[in-house]
């Protein structure tokens, strides 16, 4: 039988309907996952037929994260139903008694065994030895530790070697990796959430995303990078570099890479053999001292797993051009850590005067005023989420007579710093103007020196 589409999309949408709707936007390397369970009241023959059959059909039982209420004769009678509506394949648990009643469509219909296996469980290789009858196998664990992802490794080499179709990923925001990273590792498909719909599992991206990272055509030997820190699935770095990488021609991939421990980091650059890294907090601080080197720094670089780092604070870099053209005179930091830090640093290369603030240091509005400030930069983690409230709002409406310019460190929204600032006519840099600049360095030293 030919082989799955290397991307199974679980439908996932509030009706059937929807979820009909959605799949006819699906790239062609896509196939739809239809969760009886999560349709309950369809019939299966009618929904089967509406995707003309090229559908992975499923229903999962409470205890394995699905949504079936009923018994499991009412549950294998679902699934009865849908192998007479011959689907392109059906997923049965990797340790059911196949019913005969769904043998006598094998000819037609391929079947995936699958198992979901409990947190800090890892028998991949003792399963791969004991194979279900099926014509592909989907083993899902969970990601407690980047280094996590790597466990599949051997295990996905070895599968494709002897011809074995096989999926093994990491549940979790940490087990991204693993998921993205199937074709590279010997994979033969990995599972995908619609792009208009919620993910059905933790760490599951939308698949237009894994598509245009071209998740489905990474050749062994890719060179990974991505973005540490926490919180980054969010993050536009995995957006902006990967077409970059591909305009280059870079065997290069760029990965959202969930991590807050430095060491945690450390371990993940060797066991899963990261290239680049993009740092953001809390590890441009606490990462570099573990490596020999002095931070704050956002990137590091090396031509190959075992060569030495190389380093660099394209934020610096950032913020120094951006304060370069703006307006002399004292400024009003809001904030500290690792950005408030580059910001001083490129503060005191350009000569210029500030007055920095934070909760830990306080600071009166009579003393902001008096200091007249021109600029202010907001470096404080407020922004991050819409409805966080406006920085220092009192020191704000003291400085605002003499307030020329803004800065805004946070890109993730139009934050309340920067509708505030727009409002007093002040020229705003944007925290997604700071990331575009700090990301094209970054991308040159990638490219460049990555691989």
């Amino acid at each position: 039988m030919n082989a799955l589409p290397f991307y199974i999309v679980t439908l996932s949408h509030a009706s059937f309907d929807e979820a009909l709707e959605s799949v006819r936007s699906f790239p062609e390397e896509a196939i739809p996952e239809l969760r009886l369970d999560l349709y309950p009241d369809r019939d299966p023959e009618e929904m089967i037929q509406a995707l003309k059959r090229r559908c992975v059909v499923t229903c999962r039982r409470a205890e394995e994260g699905g949504r079936w209420q009923g018994d499991e004769a009412g549950r294998l009678e679902k699934l009865v139903a849908a192998a007479e509506a011959r689907p392109f394949a059906m997923d049965l648990e990797w340790e059911l008694v196949e019913p005969e009643a769904i043998r006598q469509h094998r000819t037609h219909m391929r079947i995936i065994r699958s198992v979901h296996v409990a947190p800090g469980v890892f028998d991949l290789d003792q399963r791969l030895q004991h194979l279900p009858d099926g014509d592909a196998f989907k083993w899902v664990g969970h990601a407690q530790r980047l280094s996590d992802n790597a466990q599949v490794k051997t295990a996905l080499d070895w599968a494709r070697n002897h011809g074995i179709q096989l999926s093994a990923f990491l549940m979790g925001p940490k087990g991204v990796a693993s998921r993205a990273l199937q074709a590279a590792w010997g994979g033969a498909f990995t599972y995908a959430a619609p792009d208009d719909s919620p993910a059905v599992a933790p760490g599951q991206f939308p698949v237009s995303a894994l598509c245009s990272w071209r998740c489905h055509k990474l050749r062994p030997g890719v060179g990974l990078c991505g973005v540490l820190g926490t919180p980054v699935l969010h993050s536009k770095g995995p957006s902006f570099h990967n077409p970059r990488f591909q305009a280059a021609f870079k065997d290069l991939v760029y990965l959202p890479l969930e991590c807050s421990d430095a060491q945690e980091a450390l371990e993940a650059f060797e066991s899963l053999g990261i290239l680049g890294a993009s740092l953001t907090a809390p590890l441009k601080e606490t990462v570099p001292p573990l490596l020999g080197l002095q931070g704050p720094l956002n990137t590091l670089w090396r031509q190959s797993v075992g060569a030495s780092w190389q380093c660099a604070n394209t934020d610096l870099e950032a913020i120094a051009q951006t304060l370069s053209s703006a307006e002399p005179g004292p400024v009003l930091l809001m904030g500290h850590g690792g950005v408030a830090n580059t910001t001083i640093r490129a503060l005191e290369d350009q000569k210029r005067t500030w007055l920095q603030v934070s909760l830990d240091h306080p600071l009166s509005p009579e003393a902001v005023a008096q200091a007249a400030p021109v600029g202010v930069v907001q470096a404080t983690s407020l922004g991050m989420k819409p409805e966080d409230p406006m920085p220092f709002p009192a020191l704000l409406e003291a400085a605002a007579p003499t307030l020329k310019w803004a800065v805004e460190w946070i890109y993730k929204e139009d934050t309340v710093l920067a509708r505030w600032a727009r409002s007093q006519g002040l020229a705003v840099t944007d925290g997604a103007t700071l990331f575009e600049r700090q990301a094209i360095a970054q991308s040159q030293r990638f490219v460049s020196g990555c691989g």
